[in-house]
């Protein structure tokens, strides 16, 4: 067997393909409501947070950007009235993250046609079963590779 054949540069090839065709089938919907891949992945992910917020430098981690990259972020975000930024009650150096109604609104406006993609182009060529699996072995993978992924979810609900 040739190296170039070996099953885990498949594995790897495959993950890779199927992420960048998903992408490309869900950009659209995001562009149609004026939001970049990592906007959308910024306010969905402080939506689903307890308080629906999180410390920047979690946001960051969560998002594999770095400290400057999620700032800037949080900035664009921030002028279009879709993020606020809010004081970390135990730590005068640190701050939130916190999704606003209008910010909330906007992800609502893009959410059916999001879940459509998701259904469309993934979840539906998979039965319940190998969805539960498919996710289970994610899992798996994601806490090993990337420990930091749910980082500061437990804190975030004490954002006020």
């Amino acid at each position: 067997m040739s190296p170039f054949d070996d099953p885990r540069l498949t594995a790897m090839g495959l993950l890779a393909e199927v992420m960048a065709g998903i992408s490309e089938k869900m950009s659209p919907a995001l562009a149609g409501a004026g939001l970049s891949d990592v906007e959308f992945e910024t306010l969905i992910r402080l939506a689903r947070s307890p308080a629906h917020g999180l410390r920047m430098s979690d946001l960051a981690a969560q998002t594999s950007l770095s400290t400057s990259g999620i700032t800037r972020v949080v900035d664009r975000l921030e002028r279009e009235n879709l993020v606020a930024r809010r004081a970390c009650p135990s730590d005068r150096r640190a701050s939130y993250a916190v999704l606003t109604d209008e910010g909330r609104q906007r992800l609502l406006g893009v959410l059916p046609q999001h879940l459509d993609d998701i259904e469309a182009w993934f979840t539906s060529l998979l039965t319940p079963e190998q969805l539960a699996d498919f996710l289970s072995t994610l899992r798996l993978i994601r806490d090993v590779v990337r420990p930091c992924a749910t980082a500061g979810v437990a804190e975030s609900a004490k954002v006020e």
